[in-house]
């Protein structure tokens, strides 16, 4: 046949140089499209073996493969694939009409309405065009499954195209599109930018891509394929060991430590997507918040953590999801707008929350050791989403002071008798000793928050228990703490009320314990408040500063505070003012003058001695 020329069908004039430049966002998308159209031949060659179609039927269904080969010397990188090729009537119909997808032809012709679900990637026309994304010229080298005389197909970057049969270097079978790298690729002939490139889009693609950097082999060189074919998820979760779970983690996420759990999702119909979601080790609550929950498309890498799909707090979490009702390409209102988007996003909450209640359930003993571990992620996702927190809620724990750990069930129940609806905390064991002692002796079990976002989190539980409150032991005090009516001393009220602040509260109690000077308590409220304020302020953003309620409680049974009345004046300042200050020193307020006049004031005490 002879040869003709002609130019690229559009609709819009200029279309051609738009595409090039803008058809993605992100330049390396190029290799993910033209594999993904290599690994889409394969698949409808396999598709027309295993349906007997006559011309597919004497092809054996082993030996596929995709190979792509780097030449620097050459300036091109080329994508074969042993597949299902074209005819020259398909390259004139899918490859100089822009917008066209064989895909789609295929899937109509062969497959009907379900066809999606077998695996075909392309359904996007504008795929193979993102190759001029890098090159300024692109040749498509073809021969069909059918038979017959392969078929060139070179165009420049401006749209003109020449077609002909004189293709030499065309496979036996199966498609060559070889790319000649411009300006703009340039940086694709670096092996290792090439070699993480595959790695990033074509890791788990369904068919054996094998990369050739040019370079010279060894003796003992053994060709692999760089990919998986058969990744984790796509496999019945009762045929993986913890191994293959563990081995598969650290390949993917490049994290070394074993992850604590996972959950292997297998959602069919009609929500049709597999996925594997894994709690990371969690060594501070700021780190957690960098998870990656990688999206995937019938095993083509998309997106990470694509916030529409993945509910927000789960972006904490590492993991894989395949998807194959979403397109490959999409953008984020169609996400936002999507139902089977919000459909996903339900079932993986639930299956969250499920997993969590489960291991609490079956294995509190295991689940207790971890709980330290992922604790941030609980509370965290409980705030983001109440319907998260209301699966969830019965396997949230609180660890007391003694190591040991209580639901919130637990706890009240233990404490009706005593401080019925009322959950005390601790935010440190070693600053707010004093404090815990205290309320032990009492028999009243303290539990430990703390972490930033445990504020946050007692609000929360605050509202959702109706008649619970939790408050921190310096907070007030608990009235199996008092013991008779408090003497109020007048002298030692005047001595006290030069010394503190004047937006702190004075009152005289008569505690149980006699070795307790005093305590300084925070209303609950303002202290929340205050937290929140410093919040703010680490985010960068201004706080207004709001004036801390405080309230110092002289215990009017103690030995110190009745021999003040006896003191002289300056002796008895000198002892309320340390008094006052190990109050402070117990909050963890000190400013440096306040540590500076504290250190001060206690030489002058041992001077007395």
């Amino acid at each position: 046949m002879a040869e003709i020329k002609g130019g690229i069908g559009v609709e819009i004039e200029h279309i051609f140089p738009v595409i090039k430049k803008w058809l993605y966002s992100e330049k390396e998308i190029f290799l993910r499209e033209i594999v993904s159209n290599a690994s889409d031949a394969v698949t409808k060659l396999r598709r027309l073996i295993s349906l007997g179609e006559e011309s597919a039927r004497d092809i054996p269904d082993e030996g596929f493969r995709i190979d792509v080969i780097l030449d620097t010397e050459e300036c091109t990188l080329t994508v074969t694939d042993n597949g299902i090729g074209m005819t020259r009537e398909e390259v004139e119909k899918y490859i100089c009409q822009i917008a066209l997808s064989g895909a789609l032809d295929f899937i109509e012709k062969y497959e009907g309405e379900s066809g999606s679900k077998n695996g075909i990637i392309g359904h996007f026309g504008l795929g193979f065009y993102s190759a001029f994304m890098v090159a300024d010229t692109v040749d498509v080298l073809t021969r069909s499954y059918k038979g017959g005389p392969a078929v060139k197909w070179t165009c420049d970057e401006g749209g003109s195209y020449v077609i002909s049969d004189d293709a030499e270097d065309a496979p036996e079978r199966g498609t060559s599109i070889v790319m000649h790298l411009g300006d703009e690729g340039r940086e694709y002939l670096d092996p290792a930018v090439l070699r993480r490139t595959l790695m990033k889009y074509c890791a788990f693609m369904p068919c054996d891509i094998y990369f050739d950097d040019g370079g010279e082999k060894s003796e003992d060189y053994k060709e692999e394929p760089v990919n998986d074919k058969e990744p984790l998820w796509q496999k019945n979760p009762s045929e993986c060991t913890d191994e293959d779970y563990k081995d598969f983690y650290h390949r993917v996420f490049s994290d070394m430590r074993d992850p604590l759990f996972w959950i292997h999702i297998k959602a069919d119909y009609p929500l049709n997507f597999r996925g594997i979601l894994y709690f990371p080790r969690i060594n501070s609550e700021f780190e957690s918040l960098e998870g990656q929950v990688k999206l995937y498309y019938n095993q083509v890498f998309v997106a990470d953590n694509i916030k529409e799909v993945i509910p927000e707090y789960l972006l904490m979490l590492k993991g894989v999801l395949d998807c194959p009702e979403l397109p490959l390409n999409v953008s984020r209102s169609y996400l936002q707008n999507n139902g089977y988007v919000t459909k996903i996003s339900n079932h993986i909450t639930k299956k969250v929350a499920d997993k969590l209640t489960s291991m609490f359930n079956l294995d509190r003993e295991s689940y207790e050791k971890q709980w330290p571990d992922i604790r941030t992620f609980v509370e965290y996702g409980c705030l983001r989403d109440r319907k998260f927190y209301s699966k969830a809620s019965s396997a949230v724990l609180y660890e007391r002071c003694d190591g040991t750990f209580v639901t919130l069930p637990e706890y009240l129940e233990a404490a009706k008798d005593k401080h019925e609806g009322r959950v005390y905390y601790a935010q440190s064991k070693t600053s707010q000793a004093a404090y815990i002692s205290m309320f032990e002796s009492e028999g009243i079990p303290v539990v430990l928050m703390p972490l930033m976002i445990d504020s946050q989190f007692a609000a929360l539980v605050e509202s959702e228990n109706e008649g619970v409150h939790i408050l921190r032991v310096d907070s007030e005090l608990a009235d199996t703490m008092k013991e008779g009516e408090a003497k109020e001393l007048t002298a030692v009220l005047d001595i006290f009320k030069e010394i503190v602040p004047e937006n702190t509260e004075i009152r005289f109690e008569a505690l149980k314990d006699e070795s307790l000077p005093a305590l300084l308590n925070v209303s609950e409220d303002a202290r929340r408040m205050e937290d929140m304020m410093r919040m703010y302020s680490m985010m960068g953003k201004d706080a207004p500063a709001f004036p801390t309620a405080e309230t110092l409680i002289l215990n009017s049974s103690c030995p110190i505070i009745a021999s003040l009345e006896a003191k002289e004046r300056d002796k008895a300042a000198l002892l309320a003012r340390q008094i006052y200050k190990l109050c402070r020193l117990s909050h963890g307020n000190m400013d440096a003058e306040e540590l500076k006049s504290f250190l001060s004031d206690s030489y002058s005490l041992l001077s007395m001695i």
